[in-house]
């Protein structure tokens, strides 16, 4: 079945996106979509904003990160709700609504299970630290995948229900994205990539070079010995 508008969930983790996601909302529920925002403990008016541009709002009480947002996100579409895919993106304003289509359309046109934004063909406003550390990053995660996903860290990307729960994501921060795609790859699931913009300006990354490098090494640790007891 093809992603369209009226079978797709928009999922968006957020933490103290006031300033940006009432827009973003509103622009999605434009389109024809339904959006779930999981306002991950924030001390601002993400939440209400959030529910006044009319998106269903999960609230934490503190920050869990953005790896427990998005999967307590994709547990209650996929208890709770009734949509064939789901699109996750982040609620900074740093991706495009109008981007949408092109997810979708790359399910029309090919048997894919995820699309998954790229951001690598126009890098020139890119934060030159994010810019190399990605490059290496999506390298060693293509690598390990057996796929090449150019932008494996983007978190703009589009993942079909029936494929999301054959997945046991564990990730509570920003290594989501890569578990995601290793995860898939190891199940044999086709990642299709899809040229996208990102809008670099005000806000401040929650990413954090060393800690999170760290933890990224890590995911690749415990992926590489969860495959060798699979193997036993």
């Amino acid at each position: 079945m093809e992603a369209r508008v009226n079978n797709t969930l928009v999922v968006i983790p957020s933490y103290n996106e006031a300033r940006a996601i009432g827009q973003i909302v509103a622009d999605i529920v434009d389109m024809g979509m339904s959006v779930l925002v999981i306002d991950d403990g924030s001390t601002d008016n993400t939440e209400k904003a959030a529910l006044d541009a009319g998106a269903m709002v999960i609230r934490h009480k503190v920050n869990l990160g953005k790896g427990y947002s998005v999967r307590e996100g994709f547990k209650y579409a996929m208890e709770k709700l009734s949509f064939e895919w789901m699109i996750m993106m982040d609620g900074d304003g740093q991706h495009h609504t109008e981007d949408i289509p092109i997810f979708l359309n790359a399910t029309h046109s090919s048997d894919c299970t995820i699309v998954n934004g790229n951001r690598m063909l126009s890098t020139g406003e890119m934060p030159v630290v994010r810019f190399f550390t990605n490059r290496f990053m999506s390298g060693m995660i293509s690598l390990i995948c057996g796929q090449r996903i150019p932008d494996t860290q983007c978190g703009f990307r589009l993942i079909k229900v029936e494929a999301l729960r054959k997945l046991d994501l564990v990730s509570d921060n920003y290594d989501i994205e890569s578990e995601m795609l290793m995860q898939a790859s190891r199940k044999g699931m086709k990642v299709k990539s899809v040229p996208i913009r990102t809008i670099y300006g005000e806000e401040i990354s929650e990413i954090h070079p060393v800690k999170d490098t760290l933890r990224f090494f890590r995911l690749i640790w415990r992926f590489i010995l969860s495959g060798r007891q699979a193997r036993r």
